[in-house]
């Protein structure tokens, strides 16, 4: 006997549609991370904070009030006012202004210079990967907070010099980063087949391998801002930094230390926003390390 034919369906296949961008996939995973998520809000609102909220306050940074110098935190003056009788909230908020805008901004050269380099290098290998990570090498030798200290007192006190400076000197580890990445990419089939079509290195590089490598450039940066943050600090605690009537978050913190027995809170409030935003910036980075991680677990 012939068995009755049975009506079996095949399975559907999955819509076209069903894919999932990465970049969805690393949004869904940061969301889900609340600490990171939480981190980059305090991080918006400190940075809305400082950027719009001088424009809407009636005391400036540099409007001096002799009678009431180390005046207390009071309705008048919410966290009180320093040896010059200036407002303290307002010095803070222009003071968040420099520091974030130099993390920033020095952060933006030293991921512009490392990521070249470190591409360059990693693309070209042979000889010319060894002469120029032997030049890193090297520069890692040196005392890179002394050299932005000559830079400095060389060439001046402003805070053009003090982007350039700080930048110049926190490449390096962006560039042995980005140079291991793209070694590891280099011979992939997308990078033969650009090769084989004939394309120009720079195109290579730029087209293909460097927007390969954003997940652990992105990363780097988050953890790059606090390190360039806590170097304007330390230059302006020793005087090298912004110089008066500007202020930096740095320098709040070193004019607090100064009276810091006859006025705490001149150190406190400076000195929390800033470990504040430190430990957002950090556990930012690390959300956004866990969310680009493609070995991790999938959706």
């Amino acid at each position: 006997m012939i068995p009755a034919a049975t009506n079996v369906q095949p399975s559907p296949l999955p819509p076209a549609s069903s894919a999932v961008s990465p970049a969805l996939v690393a949004w869904r995973k940061l969301r889900r991370n609340t600490v990171a998520l939480g981190c980059a809000v305090v991080l918006g609102i400190f940075a809305l904070l400082c950027f719009f909220g001088p424009a809407l306050m009636r005391s400036n940074y540099y409007e001096q009030d002799l009678l009431h110098a180390l005046a207390k935190p009071s309705a008048q003056h919410w966290l009180g006012t320093d040896k010059l009788g200036r407002d303290q909230f307002a010095r803070i908020l222009s003071g968040g202004q420099i520091s974030l805008l130099v993390g920033l901004a020095a952060t933006a050269v030293a991921i512009l210079i490392g990521v070249l380099y470190g591409a360059i290098a990693g693309y070209l290998g042979g000889k010319s990967d060894a002469v120029m990570m032997r030049a890193v090498d090297i520069l890692y030798a040196f005392p890179l907070t002394i050299f932005v200290i000559l830079l400095m007192v060389l060439f001046g006190r402003n805070l053009v010099l003090l982007f350039a400076a700080i930048g110049a000197v926190e490449w390096l580890t962006m560039a042995r980063i980005v140079r291991g990445q793209v070694m590891a990419l280099r011979h992939q089939d997308f990078v033969t087949a650009a090769i084989s079509l004939g394309l120009r290195k720079r195109r290579i590089i730029l087209r293909h391998l460097i927007p390969n490598v954003l997940g652990p450039i992105i990363v780097y940066t988050t953890l790059t801002i606090p390190q360039v943050m806590m170097l304007e600090a330390f230059l302006s605690f020793l005087g090298l930094g912004v110089q008066p009537p500007m202020s930096s978050w740095g320098l709040l913190i070193k004019e607090g230390a100064e009276v810091m027995e006859e006025a705490p809170w001149l150190l406190m409030y400076p000195g929390g926003l800033f470990a504040a935003t430190l430990f957002c910036l950090n556990f930012l980075g690390d959300g956004l390390r866990d969310a680009l991680d493609v070995r991790g677990p999938k959706e």
